[in-house]
């Protein structure tokens, strides 16, 4: 099963986080990752993918622009029915990344995206909006991120492996 993740890194912070979720999908059996920044995205790949990660770095409290305009040009990209998930980095706790998260969780529901993050209901971690690394805790945060993958990945297991979607 196909799964991929797309993001926006200027400093390589949120391209090292997409590729922490990377390897916590790739963990789940059978689960293949196209890991693309927004400027070398596999179209078919994408297509094929069951679920899409979307990540941002976190920019005078909000999501990059880059993010915001790909959605916004996004049109012939058919989202609808996969799951749909988001982390952010920033660099300190007040710097708005939850606003970020729910700023893409907004496209993703314009888009028919099946919002996924595993939520409180599978413990710790909590990951209540989506995986958020922050400048100070970035190193400690990567388990987090890597049990982000593995539940986003689960889950499309858990919902596609026997549907013809």
């Amino acid at each position: 099963m196909k799964l991929s993740i797309i993001y926006f890194s200027k400093s390589g912070h949120t391209k090292e986080m997409a590729e922490i979720i990377a390897n916590g999908m790739k963990s789940i059996p059978d689960i293949e990752v196209g890991i693309f920044d927004l400027d070398h995205i596999d179209d078919d790949f994408l297509a094929e993918s069951k679920a899409v990660v979307f990540g941002t770095p976190t920019y005078y409290a909000n999501t990059c622009w880059q993010i915001k305009k790909w959605f916004d040009e996004s049109r012939n990209y058919k989202l609808e029915g996969k799951i749909g998930a988001v982390f952010a980095t920033a660099d300190y706790a007040q710097g708005g990344a939850d606003t970020a998260i729910l700023t893409i969780i907004n496209h993703l529901m314009v888009k028919g995206m099946l919002v996924y993050s595993g939520g409180s209901a599978l413990g710790h971690p909590y990951i209540h909006l989506g995986a958020v690394a922050l400048k100070e805790n970035f190193e400690q945060s990567k388990p987090m991120f890597e049990v982000f993958g593995q539940r986003i990945a689960t889950k499309a297991v858990e919902l596609f492996a026997s549907s013809k979607i």
